[in-house]
């Protein structure tokens, strides 16, 4: 049996970076696709998994990070898709989603065999993150209205990558399949 995960990267952000100025108009613009995807996997039971860097803080978990983000200048961004009580949360440290977390472990558990990626930043975690997954022979989907970016040409050439290299589904928030 067939079973998919949403899998929502790097939202919880506090955008206290070197890229943020470039990278806030394309979250601004990915939120409803973002929501859109979140409200239909909490609808029809696809679990929603948060996997988001820690900002460094190693001794912090899920409600301490999203305490932080809620409270700066930018909570604006992180409200709309907050995780719900039933979210499952993974910390990570680098790009991609795979990279010593415990989220494939979890993906078995859960009985997964196909992930939905939404989030941020297109031409870069979300990129690592589908070809780990294919390497990990996940199929994959990528809602191009529901991922930003720092540079557009960028992350058109990495959604045509992984269609094309990697098989992902790349299509909207409202077509991407979830059961």
């Amino acid at each position: 049996m067939s079973r998919t995960a949403l899998i929502v990267i790097d939202m919880i952000n506090s955008y206290d970076h070197p890229d943020a100025e470039a990278l806030v108009p394309s979250v601004r613009s990915a939120l409803p696709g973002v929501r859109t995807l979140l409200d239909r996997a909490r609808e029809e039971g696809v679990p929603d998994i948060y996997v988001n860097d820690n900002f460094g803080r190693w001794r912090s978990h899920h409600d301490e990070i999203l305490r932080n983000v809620l409270s700066g200048p930018h909570a604006d961004l992180v409200e709309p898709v907050r995780p719900g009580p039933e979210s499952m949360f993974v910390v990570k440290a680098r790009h991609s989603i795979f990279y010593q977390t415990p989220l494939e472990y979890l993906l078995q558990q859960e009985g997964v065999d196909r992930v939905v990626l939404c989030g941020q930043v297109t031409e870069q975690c979300v990129l690592y993150s589908a070809l780990d997954a294919h390497i990990r022979r996940l199929r994959v989907g990528v809602p191009e209205d529901a991922v930003a970016h720092i540079h557009p040409d960028l992350a058109e050439a990495a959604l045509r990558m992984m269609e094309r290299n990697m098989g992902a589904e790349i299509c909207t928030a409202g077509q991407v399949r979830l059961r």
